[in-house]
């Protein structure tokens, strides 16, 4: 009985999926020398507004974590950019129907979708190097997203998302 309860767990946690996170880099660049960062002005995330400032926090604790400081002439700014898709969930039921005679074998199956369509949202983060204008370092986050979400899980949504945008960086 144990054996199955750890079993269950397992299928459980392995059931909750975690943000998937695609990362490039300017391999010229010397990111131990970023101390400062900014967000640019006049972000337009495609959030709503209470989200985006989820966000604008998730970042800001995510950097002092990343031991940089928000400065007003920062070395680097940060732009991000969202986009909601959905997806067909991937659970069906699968039913299936053969027969045999004689040697020869036939069948028929299909699979009935069960669940609606999931929404995802897919963060993209670009760091920009304020002195040259140019692109430096992109990270681009999708993760499963609850829009009837209550405050407090979107907040934790977004530290995960940014969290995961943010563990490989400064490239080492």
């Amino acid at each position: 009985m144990k054996a199955f309860r750890v079993l269950l767990l397992f299928l459980f946690l392995s059931g909750c999926t975690s943000p998937q996170s695609y990362i490039d880099y300017d391999e010229q660049v010397n990111f131990s020398a970023i101390r400062s960062y900014n967000i640019i002005p006049e972000l337009k995330s495609g959030l709503s507004e209470l989200d985006q400032e989820r966000l604008i926090r998730s970042l800001e604790a995510g950097f002092r974590e990343e031991g940089l400081a928000l400065d007003s002439n920062p070395d680097i700014l940060v732009n991000v950019y969202s986009e909601e898709f959905q997806q067909q969930s991937g659970n069906s039921l699968g039913i299936g129907i053969g027969g045999t005679g004689r040697n020869v074998g036939v069948g028929i199956s299909g699979g009935i979708p069960l669940g609606g369509p999931e929404t995802f949202l897919s963060l993209t983060f670009d760091i920009i190097d304020a002195e040259q204008n140019e692109l430096i370092w992109q990270a681009v986050v999708e993760s499963r997203f609850d829009k009837n979400a209550s405050p407090e899980k979107r907040q934790v949504a977004f530290d995960r998302m940014v969290a995961k945008a943010l563990e490989d960086f400064p490239p080492k």
